[in-house]
């Protein structure tokens, strides 16, 4: 049998795990097993264990990749408003806040992600991806030295609590309105 290119490798791999966030972020991870995964990406489940090695494996490549997707979507409302650090902090939360709460990152990243991939694991790709920008943010406003890392955790944690309420509500619409409104005075606060 010959063996893929690495083009071709590579975009099996990218099946996979495009398959693998849509299952992990719609079921959730104590119910998706790696023969759902390969079938719904086409391909093997010996394909899935080659490329992620096995469901731990694959799920932490879904958590890595979802984590700088949301960190691309901060980055991206951040820079759209100009260059003003407080509304470059304002549009960078509620970018995260809206990444968050949509598709498949609630799920994976806020539910499932802290008791699969272990807090300590969680907590280094938070901090490689969107801590890092609100940690700019709150320093390019201003906020002291001496309280930037505090800072910087208790607003993280406020806005993933934010979506995992808003997650738990009946009209998320609404409960997403809710979550922007309140964080907007908490950010008033900071700035």
């Amino acid at each position: 049998m010959p063996r893929a290119t690495a083009a071709a490798a590579a975009q099996t791999a990218q099946q996979i795990l495009e398959s693998a966030t849509e299952l992990f972020g719609s079921q959730g991870y104590p119910r998706v097993s790696l023969d759902d995964v390969a079938a719904a990406a086409g391909v093997t489940r010996g394909a899935v264990y080659h490329h992620y090695r096995n469901k731990s494996g694959l799920f932490t490549a879904v958590v890595s990749r979802l984590q700088s997707t949301v960190a691309e979507a901060v980055v991206a409302a951040a820079e759209s408003v100009g260059p003003d650090p407080a509304e470059q902090l304002r549009a960078g939360s509620h970018a995260f806040l809206n990444a968050v709460t949509t598709g498949p990152a609630l799920q994976v990243l806020l539910a499932d992600a802290p008791a699969v991939v272990g807090w300590e694991d969680w907590r280094r790709l938070d901090e490689e991806n969107s801590a890092v920008h609100l940690r700019e943010a709150l320093q390019d406003v201003g906020v002291d030295e001496q309280v930037l890392e505090a800072m910087t955790a208790q607003l993280s944690g406020a806005m993933n609590e934010a979506a995992l309420w808003v997650a738990r509500q009946s009209d998320a619409g609404a409960a997403r309105e809710q979550a922007h409104a309140a964080l907007d005075r908490l950010l008033t606060a900071v700035v």
